[in-house]
C-alpha cells in the first residue's frame, strides 16, 4: 500500500520547460492518489497554453498497456519538450524508459504504508522514500538502481560499468550519467546533493 501526493505546485512549475504533455495514473488511487489536486493542476497548465495534450489512465507501470494507450497521443508527445508524470516512482521510470530522449518530470512523492504493495510487471522499483530523486537523475532512481542507494554519484568500486556489490548488475550511476547526457542535462550533476531524509524511509527505521 502507498500514499502518492503531489509535490508543491511551485516546485512542479519550476521543473517544466517548453511544451508539456501530462500523464496521470489512477492505478493506485484506491490507496491514495491526489486526484482532485492533479485535476486542478492539469486545468491550470492547460489554461496556461503550454500543454500539448494529456492522458489519465491506470497502471502506467504496465509498459505494454501504456504503449497502446499512448499511441493515439504520439503527435502531442512528439511536440512536447517535457513529459510531466503524476504517479508513483515506478510509473515515472516506466515513462522515462519509453522516452529516453525526453525530459520526464516526477510530479509526486510516494510514501509507503504497511500492507500489500501491488504487482509491478517490470524491473523498476520505487522505494517510496517520500522525496523523489527522479527529477535530479533523469528518471532513473538512485535509491533502487544503486546497490548502495548512493545519491551523490558513483562509488569507487564499480568496474567496467558494473556494480561492485552485484557484478551482474549495471552500475546505476553509469545509467544515470548516460541518461542525463542523452537529454542534455549533465549540468544537473553540478547541483548540490539533496540530502536524504531517512525518517521517511521504512527500510532504515
Amino acid at each position: 500500500m502507498l500514499i502518492t501526493e503531489l509535490k508543491n505546485k511551485e516546485t512542479i512549475l519550476s521543473l517544466l520547460e517548453g511544451k508539456v504533455f501530462v500523464i496521470v495514473c489512477h492505478g493506485c488511487r484506491e490507496i491514495h492518489f491526489p486526484e482532485h489536486e492533479a485535476d486542478a493542476l492539469l486545468a491550470e497548465l492547460v489554461a496556461g497554453g503550454n500543454v500539448t495534450g494529456s492522458i489519465t489512465t491506470d497502471y502506467i507501470c504496465n509498459v505494454d498497456n501504456l504503449k497502446l494507450r499512448l499511441q493515439r497521443h504520439a503527435a502531442a508527445i512528439d511536440s512536447a519538450d517535457t513529459l510531466l508524470v503524476l504517479s508513483c516512482g515506478v510509473g515515472v521510470q516506466t515513462v522515462a524508459g519509453l522516452y529516453p530522449a525526453k525530459r520526464v518530470i516526477a510530479g509526486c512523492d510516494t510514501y509507503a504504508l504497511p500492507g500489500f504493495q501491488g504487482v509491478t510487471p517490470l524491473e523498476y522499483d520505487c522505494r517510496q522514500c517520500g522525496e523523489c530523486y527522479l527529477n535530479l537523475t533523469g528518471g532513473i532512481c538512485p535509491i533502487t538502481a544503486c546497490s548502495k542507494s548512493l545519491v551523490n554519484g558513483q562509488c569507487g568500486g564499480a568496474k567496467n560499468g558494473m556494480c561492485e556489490v552485484d557484478p551482474n548488475m549495471e552500475c546505476g550511476w553509469e545509467r544515470i550519467q548516460r541518461r542525463l547526457a542523452q537529454i542534455g542535462r549533465l549540468d544537473v550533476l553540478k547541483c548540490p546533493v539533496q540530502v536524504r531524509n531517512y525518517a521517511t524511509d521504512d527500510d532504515v527505521k
